[in-house]
């Protein structure tokens, strides 16, 4: 029956099939490329989702950032990703405040994610020549 060594194997090769059928592997794995640098929360490979924890960049200590992604379906196409991006001031003696981020930073973000996932593609196919 196989190789015994590997006894999860099939267990495996099935979240792996799955994980491809309801996302798109390279959006995945860019998304969570590109956001590296923060905490995770939460990674759901089946329903497309990564939630960060707030992040404080080191030259600003009032004021931290949190993304929500969305990966939409199993196609590589800038409709495929979605992101979310929220940001909190600390404001002195009144802890943190929910302020609007820079309507420009969900859109930075998917196509940062984007142009990652193009080239993790790029490389998976010159793999495979």
């Amino acid at each position: 029956y196989g190789d015994h060594r590997d006894l999860h194997y099939p267990l495996r090769r099935q979240r792996q099939m799955c994980i491809r059928d309801r996302v798109n592997s390279f959006l995945w794995r860019a998304s969570l490329d590109t956001v590296a640098f923060m905490p995770l929360v939460s990674a759901d490979p089946f329903g497309g989702v990564i939630l960060t924890d707030w992040y404080g960049p080191p030259d600003s200590i009032n004021e931290r950032y949190k993304i929500t992604l969305f990966i939409l379906g199993t196609a590589l196409r800038s409709d495929g990703i979605r992101a979310q991006v929220f940001k909190q001031e600390r404001s002195a003696g009144k802890g943190w405040k929910d302020v609007r981020p820079d309507e420009t930073l969900d859109r930075e973000l998917e196509d940062a994610i984007l142009t990652r996932a193009r080239q993790l593609r790029i490389t998976s196919a010159q793999k495979t020549k």
